[in-house]
This record gives structure tokens, sequence and C-alpha cells, in this order.
């Protein structure tokens, strides 16, 4: 699994003009799942996106996890994530989960952060989708299941 991190000050999601989900202070996340993946990649990920450092203390040093300062989360699912784009000009998504499974997968990943207490919005699903951030710093980091924590 793959998720790119962004600490944001507000974030909302939109599909077909519907509003799916809006947060303030906190995580955007987009998350893209691969055929290899399984429930313990989405633990791992949910527990390192919870615990993760990435907040400003009184001392203005990135200290404080997303739990400490009572942040929201916004998760998209993003399969574009998955892509290989080392050969030629298009991506290849083959190493991307099926639909089944990535769903599976990205439900899991939302449930383990829910589960921490957190306050979890989401996208929709396979929809095609408009998210709005205002990103903050900018802070953004790159999680990778497949690389040891």
């Amino acid at each position: 699994m793959r998720a790119v991190l962004q600490r944001v000050s507000e974030a909302r999601v939109e599909a077909a003009g519907e509003t799916l989900g809006v947060i303030g202070r906190g995580l955007l996340v987009l998350l893209g799942v691969e055929h290899e993946d399984s429930p313990a990649d989405a633990a791992m990920l949910a527990k390192k996106t919870a615990e993760l450092r990435l907040f400003e203390d009184a001392e203005g040093k990135m200290n404080l996890s997303l739990e400490d300062v009572g942040g929201e989360i916004l998760v998209v699912s993003q399969f574009t994530l998955a892509a290989d784009c080392r050969k030629g000009r298009r991506p290849g998504f083959s190493r991307a989960a099926p639909p089944e499974q990535a769903n599976s997968l990205y439900l899991d990943y939302v449930e383990q952060l829910r589960r921490r207490g957190l306050t979890v919005a989401t996208g929709r699903f396979q929809a095609m989708m408009q998210v709005r951030i205002t990103n903050d710093g900018p802070v953004t980091f790159l999680l990778d299941s497949k690389k040891v924590f």
C-alpha cells in the first residue's frame, strides 16, 4: 500500500457535485492499494499515519502526531499511486489491486483509523472526485508498506 500524507488546514472531496467529506486541521491521505497488499499492510499504514509526528509543537518543531493534536483525516482512494511509469509514456497499472480487494483494504485502513478514535472522512471508491486542500506547510510525505518502517 502506498499513502501520500499531506498536512492540511482544511480539505474536502466532492463527486458529481456532492460533498462527500470535509475536514479541518489534519491530514489528507491519498491511498493506493497494490495486488500484493494485505490487511497487515492496512494496519501498519494506519498505525504509522496516526502516530507519525507531522505537526508542530509550541517550539515550532514537528513533534506532534495527528492523535496528539486531535486532527481529522480525509482518506481518498487513488489507484494511480500503484502506477509504474518506468517504461514508455503511458503508466502501467498491473500492480494495482483488483477493485474488490482494493476497496476491502481501503475500508480496512479507514476502520483501523476510526478504532484509534480519529475523526475520518472519506471519498467514494472508484468515483471521479475533486479534492480541494489547503496544504499546511506544505508538508507532504510518502509511505509505502513494502518499505520497512
